[in-house]
């Protein structure tokens, strides 16, 4: 991969591929009676992970790597509280991929280096767990599914819905309302403006590691550790952000792949800002016999209208609403005829399936292949609202059909010498 090459530290010892590709293999046998070794990239949603790992018995956190030292002295400090010695801080995550010792690599990075950070990973031999959405554009999103089966690796993406609502789904595919016709979901938030840009990057950041693959002419300096999410050149939105929870649990409850209509409608209507992504806006999703939809209102709360569930599924029988782990169920007046829940809705259940995965002992909740399909929801969305077009799919294999204008988007040009490939 083109990005191994550009070392922060120029290493002179080459990273020794043929040897990472066998060893965890060998070391698979054992996993299941010994504690894994582990690190975690980037320390804002990562700081999350590190907390939930270290609930972990069984696990040992090696190495954390974080870009802003003040974020990597407070993870340190969390691991030196609860784990004592045994982890190493790094700046660059790519120092530690030749550790032969290591099993898997958390990361929690912004969206753009998840792909390209996965890949790296995988590479070198590690299995992996990367946040959500997992990929910044279709093409990465085929990219990093197309690794992990290239490189045999077990990836788990961080839609940890996907553990807290098992047991919901598998009450709605019993058919607790009967055949499913239709899903809705809200985001509702009170996000305040980024401002002007006038933000400077924290103090002693390695700016050129943290753009890493995304070409360079927007100064990412005044949008850090978040804002960026609200600006295309780096981030998705909050489609990318949130929706990818919603919109994952949708499509599973509703049994299908990809859809054959998107149209994503709304705009920036709250802060006058730098903010390009919508803040207000219905992505709508036409899957043939059954649809979606997200309904999105991130600067104003609407407390007024606040739905009692984060999903809806609407059935011959009623309806069916999740929220969490709880599902309600109601009949065609609205009269509540059933209820249940899940188990806790914490980090641990959902890193604990994938490190269970590792050993042998579960199947992945969230593999990266089926959480890709549900991020490519996102991807196509945001394409239909940046091309102010319906994008028209072919549902068996996700690809658009006829509009040049948003096959432009499929993928981003990357900075010389950073492209992803495998």
């Amino acid at each position: 991969m083109n990005i191994t090459r550009r070392s922060a530290l120029q290493r002179t010892a080459a990273l020794s591929l043929g040897a990472a590709f066998t060893l965890p293999h060998l070391r698979a046998a054992d996993a299941a009676n010994r504690k894994l070794r582990v690190a975690v990239v980037a320390l804002g949603r990562g700081f999350d992970h590190v907390n939930a790992l270290l609930k972990m018995e069984d696990v040992q956190i090696a190495y954390l790597a974080e870009l802003d030292p003040k974020r990597l002295e407070r993870g340190m400090k969390a691991v030196r509280d609860k784990q004592g010695s045994g982890c190493k801080p790094v700046t660059d995550f790519r120092t530690f991929l030749d550790d032969q010792t290591l099993d898997a690599v958390f990361i929690a990075t912004p969206n753009y280096w998840h792909t390209p950070a996965a890949i790296l990973a995988m590479q070198a031999g590690k299995h992996v767990y990367v946040e959500k959405p997992g990929s910044s554009n279709p093409h990465e999103a085929e990219l990093i599914v197309a690794a992990a089966k290239k490189y045999d690796r077990i990836v788990q993406m961080g839609n940890q819905r996907r553990t807290w609502m098992k047991e919901a789904i598998e009450a709605l595919h019993g058919g607790a309302i009967g055949k499913v016709k239709y899903g809705r979901a809200f985001y509702y938030n009170a996000r305040g403006p980024i401002g002007t840009g006038a933000n400077k990057a924290a103090e002693g950041v390695d700016m050129n590691l943290w753009q890493g693959p995304v070409s360079d002419e927007r100064d990412m300096r005044p949008y850090m550790h978040y804002d960026w999410h609200w600006l295309w050149h780096w981030g998705n939105g909050e489609l990318g952000n949130n929706g990818i929870h919603h919109l994952d649990i949708l499509r599973w409850g509703l049994q299908v792949e990809y859809p054959e209509r998107v149209t994503y409608n709304g705009g920036r209507y709250w802060h006058k800002d730098k903010q390009e992504t919508p803040d207000t806006g219905t992505a709508v999703f036409d899957c043939g016999e059954v649809g979606m939809e997200w309904v999105q209102s991130s600067c104003f709360p609407r407390s007024a209208e606040k739905p009692l569930h984060e999903c809806l599924f609407y059935g011959e029988n009623g309806t069916f609403g999740i929220s969490k782990n709880a599902w309600t169920i109601y009949d065609f007046k609205g009269a509540k005829i059933g209820e249940g829940k899940g188990p806790n809705t914490d980090d641990v259940a959902h890193i604990g399936n994938f490190l269970d995965t590792i050993r042998g002992k579960a199947k992945l909740n969230s593999p990266i292949d089926e959480g890709q399909k549900s991020t490519m929801l996102c991807h196509l969305g945001n394409i239909a609202y940046r091309t102010n077009t319906t994008v028209r799919l072919d549902p068996k294999t996700g690809k658009i059909l006829d509009n040049p204008a948003a096959a432009k988007l499929w993928k981003r040009e990357y900075r010389a010498g950073w492209e992803p490939s495998i």
